[in-house]
């Protein structure tokens, strides 16, 4: 991983780390050690020495066995990272034909060498989107992300109607299954039921189409009755 500076003045190595707890963290109140190694597939011993000095940095909180969090700066240079990152992908799909399923790896290379006034311009050019191509919102100038609501596909009760709002981008494979299920943000869907071994039967465009537990965990859908 190298450790050129981005323009934001942090190595590469450090946004990264920084994008990495701001995403598990989500789903937690702190990250452990192992859980941020395994999502960087970095060694456990590494993973440490970059938390301590990001700690003595002041962009993280570090309270030993217990995990780490994002300070307030931390957190806002994580969202400066993600913001690049999204806005990238929606210039790559709109402005250069890229697919919804080639833009991630492709911003994961562009985002640490983009300025934020280069994104500030795709951003005025794309008409200031409010998410990505794959329905994640896109942080403001300032910081500042929507918070959404959206639950995870699986959990939907049978004959429960929704809108999918939401996918992971982390899979290019699993995009492109997702494609040819036409399940994109903004397709309007129906629980149909769900089978022993996970996978859910949902309607699609009237027609049933069956989605494996594993995919559809990635697909996070507006429920009608929250609309």
């Amino acid at each position: 991983m190298s450790d050129v500076e981005s323009p934001g003045g942090q190595s590469r190595a450090v946004e990264d780390y920084l994008k990495a707890v701001y995403k598990l963290q989500g789903a937690s109140s702190s990250v452990s050690t192992t859980a941020l190694a395994d999502e960087l597939e970095r060694s456990a011993a590494s993973v440490t020495n970059m938390v301590k000095s990001l700690a003595e940095s002041g962009l993280l909180e570090h309270r030993p066995y217990r995990g780490v969090r994002l300070t307030a700066s931390g957190e806002l240079t994580a969202l400066r990272i993600i913001r690049r990152h999204r806005v990238l992908e929606l210039y790559l799909i709109e402005k250069l034909g890229y697919a919804w399923d080639d833009v991630h790896a492709e911003a994961e290379r562009l985002e640490h060498a983009a300025s934020d006034a280069l994104i500030d311009r795709m951003a005025r050019a794309l008409g200031e989107p409010a998410v990505d191509p794959h329905g994640s919102p896109i942080p403001t100038r300032t910081g500042e992300i929507a918070e959404t609501a959206w639950v995870a596909l699986p959990t939907l009760a049978d004959g429960c109607r929704g809108t999918v709002r939401e996918v992971s981008d982390d899979s290019a494979e699993a995009l492109r299954r997702l494609a040819d299920l036409g399940l994109f943000p903004g397709t309007e869907i129906r629980m149909v039921g769900r089978h022993r071994d996970g996978v859910a039967t949902i309607e699609v465009a009237d027609r049933g189409v069956d989605v494996e537990e594993a995919l559809a965990m990635s697909v996070f859908v507006e429920p009608e009755d929250m609309q």
